[in-house]
């Protein structure tokens, strides 16, 4: 019996289909986490919210995935990767039905704390887990999934709240019976995927705080780095698309902010399938340099109200923001202890949605002083101050691992 199972397991590790559903559990928890956006205005109108108001629930689901990965961060490492990306996935449903039955914002608050926590544990262990699913634990390869997976997910998410809220009947409930009807579906193919925890080290459920060991300090910083300019201007991007794009496209509709969305997001997906041979290093700078050059491009499209600017701004970010993902979770992927991949990744996490939720929810109560577009440019400056100094680090890295490579000399 236990050599059927083990033939079993091998079978699906080599044809790629337990590794597709991990990532797949990646896209569709950020796809569910961007697919409110676009309703938010529906929201505020339907039942009189304040835009701080909608701040906070935004903030909500943030402070949920970071309370998640604080407390169960490295529960996989000891339970097992299959229990709790499956626990994440039940928690992902029950805030659908949440979403379905909401009738006023203390049901919103609700709904996006649950779906919070329930990200939270869900993508450590999927991210940890693609690292062990393919061909032994390719961080590249496991990686480029992961922000394939992530990009897509958003955009698609975006777009097709935006689609939903402007055709869909109920459009407050259509949406997440969709979203439900996915996650039943991937939740049946999970309980199929093989655990990659090796069960000597699964110990039982422990909870124990992220964490990244002192060897690996340097590389994490730089990565931490890398995912601090591309999440925290993609939180900043989805908080202020809203207002942006219809302004900009000259259009009441919500197509426009939901196809921005997708730009930003299908770009996102482009630099990972083109740059699998870069050093990780030599792509944060590449995502440094595009990011740096898509917020100067877009402050210049606000200042003159070009609607082409915009639209190519927005690809140009996408660009920076694949390239500083990728190279962000390469370098951490090749750097984390195999026993504490799950710890490791939940810390990366932690820093990604920091990134991601404390810059959008200012920018959410500066918006009411500024305006969008001064906001935009003022919390885009930031963000490229930080991409400068991580471009700068990286091109120090690189210098210093070219140095300690061997040279065919050097062999002999």
């Amino acid at each position: 019996m236990n050599n059927v199972t083990t033939a079993a397991s091998h079978v699906w590790r080599r044809s790629g289909l337990a590794f597709a559903l991990t990532a797949a559990v990646i896209g569709l928890s950020l796809g569910a986490s961007a697919l409110p956006s676009p309703l938010y205005k529906l929201y505020a109108t339907t039942w009189h919210l304040q835009t701080s108001t909608v701040t906070l629930i935004y903030a909500t689901y943030c402070f949920g995935v970071l309370a998640a990965l604080l407390i169960f961060g490295r529960v996989s490492d000891s339970w097992g990767r299959r229990p709790v990306i499956l626990l994440g996935l039940f928690g992902l449903l029950a805030s659908m039905v949440v979403f379905m039955v909401a009738d006023g914002a203390p049901w919103l608050f609700a709904a996006r704390a649950v779906q919070g926590l329930a990200t939270g544990v869900a993508i450590s262990a999927a991210g940890a887990a693609l690292l062990e699913l393919y061909q032994g634990g390719n961080p590249a390869k496991a990686s480029l999934y992961n922000v394939v997976s992530s990009a897509l997910g958003i955009g698609i998410g975006g777009l097709a709240g935006a689609v939903l809220v402007q055709y869909a009947p109920g459009p407050l409930v259509t949406p997440f019976i969709l979203l439900a009807a996915l996650i039943v579906l991937l939740l049946l193919g999970m309980l199929a995927v093989p655990e990659t925890v090796p069960g000597d080290s699964r110990t039982g459920f422990r909870i124990a705080a992220p964490g990244v060991p002192r060897q690996i300090i340097a590389p994490f910083t730089l990565a931490g780095l890398g995912i601090t300019y591309t999440w925290s201007l993609t939180g900043i991007y989805l908080g202020l698309v809203g207002t942006l794009a219809p302004a900009l496209l000259h259009t009441r509709s919500n197509l426009g902010s939901g196809l921005a969305i997708l730009a930003l997001g299908g770009t996102s997906a482009v630099p990972p399938l083109l740059s699998q041979r870069m050093a990780p290093a030599i792509q944060i700078v590449w995502g440094s340099i595009a990011l740096t050059g898509g917020i100067a491009l877009m402050a210049w499209s606000l200042a003159a109200e070009t609607a082409a600017g915009f639209i190519a701004a927005s690809l140009i970010i996408g660009v920076g923001v694949g390239f500083g993902m990728f190279g962000a979770l390469r370098t951490v992927g090749a750097a984390a202890p195999p026993d504490r991949r799950a710890q490791v990744m939940a810390a990366l996490y932690i820093v990604a949605y920091a990134a991601i939720s404390l810059p959008a929810i200012a920018a959410g109560f500066t918006v009411r002083l500024l305006g969008a577009a001064h906001t935009f440019e003022v919390f885009g400056a930031a963000i490229a101050v930080v991409s400068l100094f991580t471009l700068a680090l990286a091109v120090a890295r690189q210098r210093a691992a070219t140095r300690a490579t061997p040279t065919p000399a050097d062999a002999a």
